[in-house]
């Protein structure tokens, strides 16, 4: 019962899906990093940041717009203390099919997407998804995950004596020293809840979700066609993530700011 309280006593919830997820990791701690390795990142000898063009415009306008509905959300709901995120959106030059967001607002859109993406809805959908990540703290509850197994019954305790370091290991590991980045691979449940999310704030920040279905159609071709993008790498079948999104555009609707 004891161990079963702590347990209870370490989950938080997901906005809009109400998820509980387990929250042993300090998300200040977690941003902080990732600000740091999106920094190196951006400043790496073998990252090009788009600049001034229309895609590189495009990327800041429509992450602007998707960031400023789901603060206008957590606002209204009581939670914008709990977010108080930095958000950054930039175009990188690279033939990749990818496109992340890191905790605290970090995003970086890769221009080997931009073909799928085909207009300015289809960003929707991929920076939508990305942000979704990001609110639902996927990252700290893979964190999470990780440091309850390396702790084992010790997690459970009112103090552990080695989770400081712990933590930053996990934190190192996940998000990279010495300027390389090893983004966390979410589990496929995880990227599912982030299309039920992105599906929503885009729908909040003007973007039709119906758009979403054409993006995941044009992914599936590609990934058909050729290997998977690492945008897929672990994500649900092309069949049921499809399927999936158009069960859920009803009640993406509802958000939808014509």
């Amino acid at each position: 019962m004891v161990a079963l309280a702590a347990v209870l006593a370490s989950c938080s919830t997901v906005p809009l899906s109400g998820r509980r997820q387990l929250s042993l990791v300090s998300d200040e701690q977690i941003q902080e990093q990732a600000a740091v390795a999106y920094k190196e990142f951006l400043n790496s000898s073998s990252t090009k940041v788009v600049t001034g063009t229309s895609n590189a415009a495009l990327v800041k306008n429509v992450g602007n717009r998707i960031a400023s509905a789901v603060n206008q959300y957590l606002a209204a709901e009581g939670l914008a203390q709990q977010y108080n995120f930095n958000w950054e959106f930039n175009l990188v030059e690279s033939s990749d099919v990818n496109a992340w967001c890191m905790p605290g607002g970090k995003v970086a859109v890769y221009t080997g997407i931009l073909p799928f993406t085909a207009n300015e809805a289809g960003l929707a959908t991929v920076m939508g998804h990305e942000i979704a990540h990001a609110i639902a703290r996927h990252s700290m509850e893979q964190m999470s995950n990780q440091y309850a197994m390396q702790v084992g019954a010790q997690v459970l305790g009112v103090a552990t004596a080695g989770k400081s370091s712990i933590v930053q290991g996990l934190l190192n590991n996940a998000y990279g020293i010495g300027g390389q980045l090893a983004l966390l691979k979410y589990s496929r449940n995880n990227e599912s809840e982030a299309d039920q999310l992105g599906l929503i704030f885009m729908a909040m920040a003007g973007y039709n979700p119906e758009s979403a279905v054409g993006f995941w159609e044009r992914m599936a071709s590609a990934k058909a066609a050729n290997s998977t993008p690492e945008f897929l790498s672990t994500h649900p079948s092309d069949a049921r993530r499809i399927n999936d999104i158009k069960k859920l555009i009803p009640t993406a609707m509802k958000y939808y700011k014509r």
